[in-house]
């Protein structure tokens, strides 16, 4: 069968100077199939999809040494395009490829415009940019949300979504433009069970009509086990390749860093109980909250509704739920980053009505569901730093306290690097690195395993341990249940505004 994409990289470098990101990887993606791409952090995975997909190749100082050869298609689209490293290589439109390639980038808000009042209009908005008629924009609109399960949505403006909402409707921007290759970057990430079983249908039916479909991840999930091939990169070549089993079953994979599907490394028996004596050092009680879609006409969307939730000094709390429950909401309370409607929050045992956000923090941190909401500084060792001015400690002091928070997420060796040049997991334990640095006596932890490989699953966890043996309280929120119950001493699912145990 005559592939759809047949991709040769024989060398792709981010600057002139730089060494390779990937190097000695060929793939041909036919009709129909489904390519996973496993790897550890840094291993080049994320580059590669890049590099299919013509983000990599679209301006800037990236050397590319290799080709990229598109099957035939309507107007004319499609050829062979062959790349020396040079000045004189083709120039790739990035907008044409775009619409046979589609990619969903492993941040997902790099999709989105940034401009659109409504998830409508978010999906909307390439099919405006090429003149589609109204009628099929609004038919083929209407189609790609449904096939993502974000029909109730379309109103609601795309940052009021949950990170897992906001990467079905980056998939929905993507598949609007039926392109014949979908390259999807850690699609599980963020997702609820729910959510991976609806992504694991897209999926069937984008093969079903003939696209070809690449998949990313660190760790194993069902996509991978359903590749046709899967690719095991590792410092930025093929380490293995073969049949999902086969790669798995290798020498290369236990080596890699990859991890197993909800793998944990240890931590806390299921079920078992930390310390309770004493008062919570957080608590919600009672709490009511709604957010109100300004000029939608829609109804203010209750996400706690009477909620209660304790955590105690040592104790680990797991908070479960599918997409959009609430429960990045109920951490916002904690850090007083958003305030109840009705109903009580407690920090310490005191009620922080009316304290503003930033003497919250000197008790409470948080790591965010999305790193980059909290990087800005030139190098990681900085970045750590930035946090321990306010605490009054001498510089010697600040700087043992910030190298000790880099070690202990296994990045002092990257002391001097700048954040963006880390990859997505090394930013997520960077930015958990700021927060340890204080010593918070609550610790917030919002999706923190996500993109994680396993070596960054062993520094969370260990993290998070040392963190409640130290005496502080630790709330997360997590789609990995497996996880949670290894790591956890209670965990709560949040359904219908309300705290269960799960």
């Amino acid at each position: 069968m005559t592939p759809v994409l047949t991709v040769h990289v024989r060398r792709f470098a981010y600057d002139d100077a730089g060494p390779a990101a990937v190097r000695d990887v060929r793939l041909a993606l036919g009709p129909g199939s489904l390519i996973a791409v496993l790897g550890a952090s840094g291993s080049g995975k994320s580059t590669l999809a890049k590099v299919i997909a013509g983000w990599a190749l679209h301006g800037g100082h990236a050397r590319f040494d290799g080709t990229l050869e598109l099957a035939p298609g309507p107007q004319g689209t499609g050829g062979r395009l062959e790349f020396a490293g040079g000045r004189d290589d083709p120039r790739l439109r990035l907008g044409a490829w775009g619409e046979r390639v589609a990619y969903v980038p492993q941040r997902a808000a790099d999709l989105l415009t940034g401009a659109a009042a409504s998830v409508g209009e978010e999906l909307a908005f390439s099919l405006e940019q090429r003149g589609v008629e109204r009628g099929e924009m609004r038919d083929r609109v209407r189609r790609a949300a449904h096939a993502v399960g974000i029909e109730e949505l379309l109103g609601r403006h795309p940052g009021r979504l949950s990170g897992g909402e906001q990467r079905r409707l980056a998939l929905g921007c993507a598949l609007v433009e039926r392109p014949d290759v979908v390259v999807l970057d850690e699609p599980s990430a963020s997702l609820d069970t729910a959510g991976a079983e609806a992504l694991a249908e897209i999926v069937a039916g984008l093969r079903a009509g003939g696209a070809a479909v690449v998949v990313t991840a660190a760790a194993v999930d069902g996509l991978v086990r359903q590749a046709d091939r899967c690719l095991l990169l590792d410092g930025g070549t093929v380490a293995a390749e073969g049949t999902p089993d086969d790669v798995l079953a290798s020498a290369a994979f236990a080596d890699s860093g990859a991890a197993g599907h909800g793998e944990v490394t240890g931590g806390p028996a299921a079920g078992s109980e930390a310390p309770a004596a004493g008062a919570p050092l957080a608590a919600l009680e009672d709490v009511t909250f709604a957010y109100t879609a300004r000029g939608s006409g829609l109804a203010p969307r209750a996400v706690l509704d009477g909620a209660s939730l304790e955590a105690r000094a040592g104790q680990v709390v797991a908070l479960t739920g599918p997409n959009g429950a609430g429960k990045s909401t109920a951490l916002r309370h904690f850090a007083g980053l958003a305030r109840p409607s009705s109903g009580t929050v407690r920090i310490g045992g005191a009620d922080i009505a009316g304290v503003p956000a930033g003497r919250v923090a000197a008790t409470v941190g948080t790591l965010f569901q999305e790193p980059r909401d909290q990087l800005f500084e030139r190098t990681a060792l900085r970045e750590v730093s930035f946090g321990l001015r306010a605490l009054s400690l001498s510089r010697d002091t600040a700087r043992a306290r910030a190298v000790e928070a880099l070690d202990a997420v296994g990045l002092v060796q990257k002391a001097d690097v700048h954040p963006y040049e880390l990859s997505a997991s090394e930013q997520r334990l960077l930015a958990l690195a700021t927060v340890l640095a204080r010593r918070p006596r609550v610790l917030l932890l919002d999706e923190p395993t996500v993109g994680l490989d396993r070596f960054g699953l062993e520094k969370l966890e260990s993290a998070v341990r040392s963190a409640a043996r130290a005496g502080a309280a630790v709330v997360l929120s997590t789609h990995a249940l497996a996880w949670a119950r290894g790591i956890s001493h209670r965990v709560f699912a949040l359904d219908a505004g309300r705290f269960a145990t799960a």
